[in-house]
């Protein structure tokens, strides 16, 4: 009596801890370098994230891939590999806007640019093989991006762009509030997501800082940080979650 009794317990125990596992939620985070870098020398704050997690609670999948644009990311499978993992109560972090530029084309400087802004406009492009395809406005991909997370029961978080090693004429770092930044708080509006401007947050931490105290922060160029830049934007997308308490992801952040 006594051993199945101990049996018993062990299976209890056994299915218990696969059943919590099975429900602890994952963060996903969507997007380009300077989320997720492999370089030894830059760092993306995708990679940092984590620390500020507590891990016990949820798993972090850092799914962001460098040179990917909103577009790309969907049109080469990526998003459609993160979607079908994701589960009710999830988190999908987006953030994308560095590589969105260019004209969208069939050459390879077009091969990731998407339209501006973030209306319904559209553009048909015919690669050389007759495949046809449908270029979007940024928004328009945001939009996807949080659809389809709801549509999971995932809690999509829009995030704008860092800003880069930039200044205007006033000695000011430059915003993404005219494009990048507005279009992405525009499309979490309108899909009712939250949006953190973690463009702003971080442009306002450089602002208070020597140029030279900012270049430390960077890589060679005027983009990638190291990883004291991608601390400091990490930092920051955790400052802009605790400024909205609704948003559930806070209740896994370390105490």
């Amino acid at each position: 009596m006594k051993k199945f009794s101990v049996l018993s317990l062990v299976i209890f125990t056994t299915i218990f801890a696969a059943f919590r596992n099975q429900q602890k939620p994952t963060l996903f985070t969507i997007g380009d370098s300077t989320m997720r870098n492999n370089n030894q020398e830059l760092w993306g704050w995708g990679t940092i994230i984590s620390d500020y997690l507590d891990l016990s609670r949820i798993d972090v999948n850092n799914s962001a891939m460098a040179g990917r644009s909103t577009r790309t990311f969907i049109k080469e499978g990526r998003w459609r590999k993160v979607d079908s993992l994701l589960k009710p109560g999830d988190y999908v972090i987006m953030g994308f806007g560095h590589n969105e530029g260019s004209k969208p084309d069939t050459n390879k400087a077009g091969y990731r640019g998407v339209l501006n802004g973030n209306g319904e406009e559209t553009v048909e492009l015919t690669w050389p093989n007759g495949t046809k395809e449908i270029v979007h406005t940024y928004g328009w991909y945001i939009r996807k991006f949080i659809k389809d997370a709801k549509a999971k029961g995932a809690t999509p978080i829009v995030v704008s762009m860092i800003p880069r090693r930039d200044w205007d004429a006033a000695g000011k770092i430059k915003r993404a509030d005219k494009d990048y930044g507005k279009w992405a708080s525009e499309a979490a509006k309108q899909e009712g997501a939250y949006f953190i401007d973690l463009n702003s947050i971080t442009a306002d931490k450089y602002d208070i800082l020597t140029h030279d105290q900012v270049f430390a922060l960077f890589g060679k160029d005027h983009t990638h940080t190291n990883k004291a830049g991608a601390t400091i934007n990490a930092e920051s997308v955790v400052e802009g979650l605790k400024l909205q308490s609704a948003i559930t992801l806070n209740n896994y952040l370390k105490k």
